[in-house]
């Protein structure tokens, strides 16, 4: 079985100790939601996951198929399977999100067999269509310049149509709820749905239960002071969401702001 096993995780950034001994294991077909108030290391574990180098592990281990990836290159850890939605996807102007999807692709493919030559142009765009028909997707998006001018929710919805064609084993999606009105997250929660099942294991990031509201995790964890300090089913997000976190700063003992 795929699993990502997250072992006494430690991170520090520019000499500043973020994560704190975390724990965590995600199994391929599993869906995990991380709570937390702001500055507790969430964003911090998502880029740690993926290998940003601004990010430094002093301590513990990142296994993912067997492998402890802690030495591989964000790239490397793509082609095994990871994959991350970021929370501020950036803009590329000039190129469309097609040749950027059929890019990458190709980027992965030719790593992992050099003599490939890509995939051709009517089997990528038949592809294409149907991962933008199961999204939902209108055709012209595929045309647009990536992210150029476009809305938090477009912007939200590029970076699903981007899971779907690489087929991650596991997806981490950093705060895909941010900066979304009700209907844009119905609809980038509706396509992380359509993708979801035995194939795919997620974790998403969030600070809100509304998200949860869609999308449906089986385990909820609290992160708290760069670890994560509960974990329980969806009860837990809804305790969240009725009391906030003063009871969790209250239980591990970091004074609450007057």
């Amino acid at each position: 079985m795929t699993e990502l096993i997250i072992k006494d995780l430690h991170v520090s950034i520019e000499g500043k100790q973020i994560l704190k001994g975390l724990n965590l294991t995600v199994r391929k077909g599993e869906v995990h939601a991380i709570m937390g108030p702001n500055g507790t290391g969430k964003s911090t574990l998502a880029y740690t996951l993926m290998g940003h180098p601004s990010y430094e592990v002093t301590q513990g281990e990142i296994w993912f198929k067997g492998e402890n990836i802690l030495e591989k290159r964000p790239d490397e850890r793509s082609r095994l399977g990871l994959f991350l939605a970021f929370q501020y996807p950036v803009a590329i102007p000039g190129v469309t999100v097609a040749n950027f999807l059929r890019t990458a692709l190709n980027a992965r493919r030719r790593a992992s067999n050099p003599e490939e030559k890509g995939i051709p142009i009517p089997e990528f765009r038949k592809m294409l269509i149907e991962k933008m028909n199961l999204l939902k997707m209108d055709s012209k998006f595929a045309g647009r310049y990536l992210n150029d001018g476009f809305s938090g929710g477009e912007k939200k919805r590029a970076e699903i149509l981007q899971m779907a064609t690489l087929q991650p084993e596991i997806a981490i999606l950093d705060e895909t709820d941010s900066g979304l009105d009700i209907d844009a997250l119905r609809i980038v929660s509706e396509g992380v749905n359509a993708l979801t099942g035995p194939n795919l294991g997620v974790v998403v990031i969030t600070h809100y239960q509304r998200l949860l509201n869609y999308i449906k995790p089986q385990f909820v964890h609290i992160m708290f002071n760069g670890t994560i300090v509960e974990s329980g089913g969806p009860a837990l997000a809804l305790k969240l969401e009725e009391h906030g976190y003063d009871w969790v700063r209250e239980k591990y003992q970091e004074p609450i702001p007057a």
